[in-house]
């Protein structure tokens, strides 16, 4: 139940960041969101940091790789941006949980996983879960779509990047670095369009910059408490919520084939964790035996 909690602070970040960048879309450019994000992070990061004394989170040793990861975050953060002001919520989230997929495909090209029978399935009900969403005809097929699956493979080389991250930093440190590095970047693109945020602008910005953070921390907590099969399970509750989100608050019609994309992503990619849970298992009791 404890994993459960956390799962609902993550659940909730994610909307209401969503929530922040439609409020957002009509007169602040994503990258003017992305800075104040990283702004706000690193603000936040760092006061976390000294506060504890815990100075050492803010060194690496593979600043090379760091950036490469932060590029990758970058663009994905700004097709998810761009995205959510041209789509549909459910939709945008829906084509987002082909994350795994891509990182499969991903892990399997640089990292040499082995691509399965199981995980060959997993990827085959993926991408019968995009055709179903972005429904690739002439008359209803939306050019936004792509900017979200564009979004979805750099989110993906971005997690196959932290995996390996993982083996030799804090998420303190991670989080800190994609702040930092984020931060002028964003400066850059955003000067040419730059428009002054005006009044409530002004609270979403901070809403958008903290659930940025927020989300990690609790999906990070999440899974001390719990399996990742279960913390997976539960984030996939997203889209049905982000749904309601969309109707209650856009007037947004839920659409039986983004739904229906959206099962089929679900039950990909929960055969493949459940297929790395039972190799895992089996792994660990041959270690013992």
């Amino acid at each position: 139940m404890i994993a459960v909690y956390w799962m609902v602070g993550t659940l909730l970040s994610f909307s209401l960041m969503a929530i922040g960048v439609r409020e957002l879309g009509g007169s602040v450019s994503p990258f003017e969101m992305l800075f104040f994000r990283s702004l706000i992070g690193l603000a936040v990061i760092v006061s976390i940091v000294f506060y504890h004394r815990q100075q050492r989170l803010l060194k690496t040793d593979r600043v090379a790789l760091q950036f490469g990861r932060n590029l990758m975050n970058f663009l994905g953060q700004y097709c998810w941006f761009l995205g959510i002001t041209l789509l549909p919520l459910a939709e945008v989230f829906a084509l987002e949980f082909t994350v795994p997929l891509w990182t499969l495909m991903i892990a399997c090209v640089f990292l040499g996983e082995k691509l399965t029978k199981v995980k060959i399935v997993s990827l085959g009900l993926g991408l019968l879960g995009v055709i179903a969403i972005i429904q690739p005809t002439a008359a209803v097929f939306n050019p936004a779509s792509l900017i979200v699956l564009l979004a979805a493979v750099s989110f993906a080389a971005s997690y196959v990047a932290t995996k390996s991250l993982s083996l030799t930093e804090s998420p303190i440190t991670i989080l800190f670095y994609m702040s930092l590095f984020q931060l002028p970047i964003s400066l850059v693109l955003m000067l040419p369009d730059w428009q002054t945020p005006q009044g409530g602008e002004w609270l979403y910005l901070l809403i958008v910059g903290l659930t940025g953070l927020s989300a990690h921390y609790c999906i990070a907590k999440a899974m001390q408490y719990a399996d990742a099969s279960v913390v997976v399970t539960l984030d996939f509750l997203r889209l049905p919520l982000i749904a309601v989100v969309g109707m209650l608050f856009y007037g947004e019609a839920v659409e039986l084939a983004v739904m229906l994309g959206g099962l089929l992503m679900v039950v990909g990619n929960l055969i493949n964790v459940r297929a790395s849970n039972k190799r895992v298992s089996l792994d660990k009791a041959a270690t013992e035996s």
